[in-house]
């Protein structure tokens, strides 16, 4: 998805990668299955190693339990793989407003300020994650059906779908 919700500390982000980078290195990937995003990477493993795949060498859950709205803010968790969790989900966080994300006093305002804003994060997840690849699936199979049947594939195979009028 090209629109994404601008960061409100690049500066801070580019940090993190750098940060990241050179705890694991440039250019390194899991040596199992070829994740590359540097937060998702295990620092010290020889061979690199992701979280996943280092859980389903040791026999775990390749899940983690993600505090939705932060610690701070709320007592929700939902599973999500690891690699994600660490690689989009927690760093997202650090986008929000520090004193959102550590809420010092437990104010009610910013606790739900976090949920909106883990809200965002979720949703956005979710479309890249889950939704977007179906539109490109769907593109690429109209594609083939028409030149497979031709430009009224539908009417031929029967589908029952009338396409909307223009």
């Amino acid at each position: 998805m090209q629109n994404k919700i601008p960061t409100r500390d690049p500066i801070g982000k580019e940090q993190r990668r750098i940060r990241a980078q050179r705890r694991v290195g440039v250019g390194s990937k899991c040596a199992y299955c070829g994740e590359s995003r540097l937060e998702a990477l295990i620092t010290g493993t020889n061979p690199v190693i992701c979280a996943e795949c280092q859980r389903k060498k040791k026999g775990f859950s390749i899940m983690d339990h993600h505090h939705v709205a932060g610690r701070a803010n709320h007592c929700l968790t939902i599973q999500v793989p690891a690699n994600d969790h660490r690689a989009i989900l927690t760093p997202a966080m650090y986008d929000w407003p520090q004193k959102t994300r550590e809420n010092p006093t437990g104010s009610p305002v910013l606790a739900a300020a976090a949920c909106i804003r883990s809200l965002c994060d979720y949703v956005i997840y979710l479309i890249e994650n889950l939704v977007y690849w179906i539109a490109e699936f769907l593109e690429t199979l109209h594609d083939k059906l028409v030149c497979e049947f031709g430009e009224q594939y539908w009417l031929i195979l029967r589908i029952g779908f009338t396409a909307p009028r223009r």
